[in-house]
């Protein structure tokens, strides 16, 4: 079994030039390099798709990945509002709960009041 061979980056730059040339034919250059034609073919047709990024503005490419980023970061925090708020509305239940036990001790008038403090009339305000 053969090892697979790696390719510099500069390399693989010399050999795409002579390709964009054409001085020479894909088999010469296969031949010259001891690269097989198929791959040639990928490099060249990586370096024509690959083209036009290059003359991009910095700024364009700079605010593409702000973007990217941006909306990572806010996927992130609204995850986090939803668990927040899930654990905010555990916790009003939890407390009213103790709430009703503790005025169950009291005399009747004074629990009569309970009503008025129900958990949907309980906010957290910001």
């Amino acid at each position: 079994m053969t090892m697979r061979k790696h390719y510099t980056g500069s390399f693989k730059a010399e050999v795409v030039l002579e390709l964009l040339k054409e001085e020479k034919t894909i088999a010469q250059i296969s031949s010259e390099y001891g690269v097989h034609v198929t791959m040639l073919h990928k490099w060249k047709n990586t370096v024509v798709d690959n083209l036009p990024g290059i003359f991009e503005d910095e700024s364009k490419k700079s605010a593409a990945a702000l973007t990217k980023e941006h909306e990572k970061e806010t996927s992130e925090l609204y995850s986090k509002i939803g668990r927040l708020t899930t654990e905010v509305e555990w916790l009003k239940k939890k407390i009213w709960n103790q709430i009703e036990l503790e005025m169950s001790e009291f005399p009747w008038w004074i629990t009569t009041t309970r009503s008025f403090l129900s958990p949907d009339k309980l906010s957290c305000s910001a």
